[in-house]
């Protein structure tokens, strides 16, 4: 079935809290996009951010972050008074900081009432996610008596996890653990309940997550056998990507890379358990750094650049066959295949009918030929989008390019370039791929001013949200005409 949809993180929803949430605002944009004729939601990975606010640097890989619990959903349920609820304040870029200091101590009343009630309902979602929440609630409790210093800072004996120092911390700080456990009920309770409204309305959500894990994160501080350590929990080997024409000294990320050998022995159970838990929580999956499961560059932990990488072999399809085993044939998988991919990246993707991503505005960065031109896609299980997270607004990219681009792309849109962005969302919608999928702020025709992440940069990224009043009927009755025009609307009535 051809179809389509939009990528809109969580974080850019309007709402009166500083930062989108699973409310009635998160509601309303699934009514939207089901009047609309649209089949996806996609989304940014929605575990809990750390310095920088990456949603790709989350404290661990299976929890929810707690900024999207929406507080006036705690006050329907009982869990806050009217007076605890924080004043509204108006939709503007999201501030970190601001969240920082005021969530907690909001959450921190919901949850006391949560732990008085001790109701069924949190006592069973506790024994069905112990295998990761436990250690992750410790991990947080740990971490916030730690002044929030990263683990690799950690005293040594809670750092290597010494079974009398974990012991004496789970005792210490049992408040706070219990704290961080109802936190994620409170996330858990909200998200099912959005699920369950948008399968309802015929939306399915496409979830996204990292490849790797922070290095800072309860995944390494508890499970530090499946990573590249010296035994102390300390990196020996760190990812990244090689020197390029955009970056000579190559990228250098940091994070932990996985021991391959050890998760092969275990059978891949930990990440057989990662993607059952993301397939609870979304339709499909899109799995960022593809290329990465086929190999991977490996940087040694010391080095200040990745000039010094290698190319080490990942898993390749031993991973995805165990998966398979797991989940079925079918799995639900989007792979982000971008940058330099090989035959043998291809030929991975391929073997599990994994769709790839084209992108619109790769096609035009120069006046060559492109295999991201439509008119040179050569299979339908793919996603073509205008644009993903990391580049700019199609606007806002189109107004910097050279005149010479811009012409071209004029000549092959047959337009004036006045309306840009949606020009390449008919062009997108037009392809053969099975699935197209554009930002929401080439639906608003937004510039560089709204661009949700500039990679390099530390400042001003993961703030981007959009006013409630723009969702208007033009918006849905443009976009429902252009989704059937192009047969990709579906055929459930709403």
């Amino acid at each position: 079935m051809r179809a389509c949809g939009i990528l809109m993180p969580v974080f850019s929803l309007p709402g009166p809290f500083g930062i989108g949430t699973l409310g009635k605002e998160a509601f309303a944009f699934v009514d939207f996009l089901a009047r609309a004729k649209q089949t996806y939601w996609q989304i940014l990975p929605i575990g809990p951010t750390g310095y920088g606010d990456s949603p790709y640097q989350s404290f661990s890989a299976f929890a929810g972050n707690p900024y999207f619990i929406d507080f006036r959903v705690l006050y329907e349920q009982g869990y806050l008074t009217a007076d605890e609820i924080p004043a509204e304040v108006p939709v503007g870029p999201v501030d970190y900081g601001v969240l920082y200091q005021q969530r907690p101590v909001v959450l921190q009343k919901a949850a006391d009432r949560l732990l008085a009630a001790a109701s069924v309902e949190y006592k069973d979602f506790c024994t069905a996610q112990s295998f990761w929440l436990d250690d992750y609630a410790l991990f947080m409790a740990v971490k916030a008596e730690q002044g929030q210093a990263g683990l690799c800072d950690w005293p040594d004996d809670l750092r290597t996890r010494q079974p009398a120092a974990v012991a004496a911390a789970r005792k210490r700080l049992a408040g706070q653990v219990d704290y961080f456990k109802a936190v994620q009920f409170f996330f858990y309770t909200q998200w099912n309940a959005l699920k369950a409204y948008a399968n309802g309305k015929g939306i399915q959500l496409v979830g996204d997550i990292p490849i790797y894990v922070s290095p800072d994160s309860s995944d390494l501080w508890t499970r530090p056998e499946l990573f590249q350590t010296d035994g102390q929990t300390h990196l020996t080997q760190v990812a990244g990507c090689p020197p390029d024409a955009f970056a000579a000294d190559g990228q250098l990320w940091g994070n932990p890379l996985y021991d391959w050998k050890h998760h092969e022995a275990d059978g891949y159970s930990w990440w057989i358990d990662r993607i059952k838990m993301q397939m609870k929580l979304t339709d499909y999956l899109r799995i960022d750094h593809f290329r990465g499961f086929e190999a991977y560059w490996s940087v040694p932990a010391d080095e200040e650049t990745a000039v010094n990488g290698k190319w080490k072999k990942g898993p390749g399809k031993k991973l995805f066959e165990a998966i398979q085993k797991e989940l079925g044939e079918d799995l639900p998988i989007w792979a982000e295949d971008l940058g330099v991919i090989t035959p043998e990246v291809e030929e991975l993707r391929d073997e599990f009918a994994f769709p790839g991503m084209k992108i619109l505005q790769f096609a035009f960065e120069g006046l060559d030929e492109s295999d991201y031109h439509p008119h040179n896609l050569t299979t339908t299980n793919c996603i073509c989008y205008t644009g993903t997270h990391d580049n700019d607004t199609t606007t806002g990219w189109y107004q910097n390019l050279p005149e010479p681009q811009k012409d071209k792309i004029r000549r092959y849109c047959n337009c004036d370039g006045g309306i840009i962005s949606l020009d390449f969302i008919r062009m997108c919608m037009g392809s053969i791929a099975k699935y197209a999928i554009f930002p929401i702020q080439d639906l608003f025709m937004q510039d560089s001013s709204c661009r949700m992440n500039t990679p390099g940069s530390a400042f001003a990224n993961w703030a981007y949200r959009y006013e409630a009043s723009a969702l208007t009927q033009d918006r849905v009755d443009w976009l429902k005409s252009t989704t059937e025009l192009f047969g990709r609307g579906r055929s459930k009535s709403l």
